[in-house]
């Protein structure tokens, strides 16, 4: 029996792994074998904490699906293929990835009569879209093209904007894509039966756009060696340029024992408490950044003398 195939696709900071740790609890609570493969433009991996350790799990790191890591695509999914007698296997792709590009490398001849893609799953974080004008225009692009070829689409973060953003919102998004389901979400919370019942629509010509060449972003991993004062954190998050999209990892604060998972997305930090022991690495992900200067400014967080960051262009 062929293994489904589920495509998470969605820019940066959506809300991806939101949806994946709910789709693995309702998929075990079927009692159906689940694999992971997770791809992150960052030299660590930070979303695979959501992942239990008896989820079989292929980590692609430092690159995208899309164009520099597709041969390692194939080998992993072919790996987890013939390595575990697996119902399904969710693909969460990186912010930046065209959603056909990962389908294509989805489609090996060396394996595709053992697979059947089921449909692309693109969450659309309401708050980005309604400032979406305020990005590249080839970031633009790529979300249009993430809206463009879902089979289903959650327009989640609905909690972040009003209910005639949402309603203008919903009307741009369906002018886009007429055929894929929509539904509006906070937290990427929906009745996850309905994601059994997709069906992949018959593939239209579409746009490639290669995250080295087109999209120029860059990701960079910082590892802390001890906690930091948070108040100057907070400073330097309120420094950043707009062009830094997303930030993800983990923090300790001078001022108390705890683990914070941190995310980061458009300027809005979320610090959630964790039980867990992980290093304290983050990776920041964004546009034509000044990889040196962020360097700098995080490595001032660190030393004992006050930081008053100026803005890291």
């Amino acid at each position: 029996m062929a293994t489904e195939i589920f495509i998470l696709s969605g820019f940066l900071g959506s809300g991806k792994t939101s949806l994946l740790t709910q789709l693995l609890q309702f998929e075990k609570s079927q009692e159906r074998k689940v694999g992971v493969i997770m791809n992150e433009l960052g030299q660590v991996s930070i979303d695979s904490t959501a992942v239990s350790k008896d989820t079989p799990l292929a980590e692609l790191l430092n690159g995208c699906v899309c164009c520099s890591l597709q041969d390692q695509f194939e080998s992993q999914l072919q790996q987890l293929l013939f390595d575990h007698s697996l119902d399904v296997i969710y693909v969460e792709t990186t912010g930046a990835a065209h959603p056909m590009e990962v389908f294509d490398a989805c489609m090996s001849p060396l394996f595709a009569e053992k697979i059947i893609v089921k449909g692309v799953i693109s969450i659309v974080d309401l708050y980005q879209w309604k400032h979406r004008k305020n990005v590249s225009p080839i970031v633009q692009q790529l979300m249009n093209e993430q809206v463009r070829h879902a089979d289903l689409l959650l327009l989640n973060k609905m909690d972040l904007v009003s209910e005639q953003d949402q309603a203008s919102s919903l009307y741009e998004i369906q002018s886009l894509n007429s055929h894929a389901l929509c539904l509006l979400t906070t937290k990427a919370k929906i009745n996850l039966s309905v994601i059994q019942q997709l069906h992949k629509k018959e593939i239209d010509n579409h746009t490639p756009i290669e995250v080295s060449s087109h999209l120029h972003l860059k990701s960079m991993t910082y590892t802390f060696s001890k906690p930091i004062h948070r108040n100057e954190f907070e400073q330097f998050l309120q420094s950043l340029p707009d062009t830094i999209y997303r930030i993800k990892g983990f923090l300790r604060f001078t001022n108390s024992n705890v683990l914070y998972s941190f995310q980061y997305s458009y300027g809005v930090p979320l610090f959630i408490p964790d039980m867990m022991n992980y290093p304290l690495t983050l990776v920041l992900i964004g546009e034509n950044i000044n990889t040196n200067k962020l360097r700098e400014a995080l490595n001032q967080l660190e030393s004992d003398e006050p930081s008053n960051p100026a803005g890291i262009e």
